[in-house]
């Protein structure tokens, strides 16, 4: 069993449904998760396809010269209304031997049942690099 960069359970039964067997997230947070999970492996087609088009920048989307090893994720919080939702989140990760932590609370929107990625807001004071 393999677990899950998302650190909730092992890779097959959380993220790995969403990413490699096509299952749709029924939460933000999951969408949260697997999005987090498919930046550690540099799936760039995953992250793209969850990302609102409204919103998405142009490729590359992740950054595989970028070198980073993803040590951990913690989530925060979670709130949903409606079809808009929050995640709150810390991702560790370390670049040549330096730690990095990333806060963000990340916005998302569900369209026709499907939650996207939009956009994310670092709290003042709170982004360490």
């Amino acid at each position: 069993m393999k677990s899950c960069p998302c650190g909730s359970a092992d890779y097959t039964r959380c993220c790995g449904r969403f990413i490699d067997d096509g299952l749709l997230p029924t939460t933000a947070e999951e969408l949260m998760r697997s999005r987090y999970c498919a930046f550690t492996r540099n799936d760039e087609a995953y992250v793209g396809a969850t990302w609102s088009p409204s919103t998405r920048p142009p490729p590359p989307l992740t950054s595989p010269e970028d070198k980073a090893q993803w040590l951990g994720l913690e989530v925060r919080t979670h709130q949903t209304d409606g079809d808009n939702a929050t995640v709150e989140f810390i991702a560790r990760y370390r670049i040549n031997g330096r730690a990095h932590r990333l806060h963000e609370i990340s916005r998302f929107e569900r369209v026709q049942g499907r939650w996207y990625y939009l956009d994310g807001i670092f709290p003042a004071g709170r982004q360490t690099r």
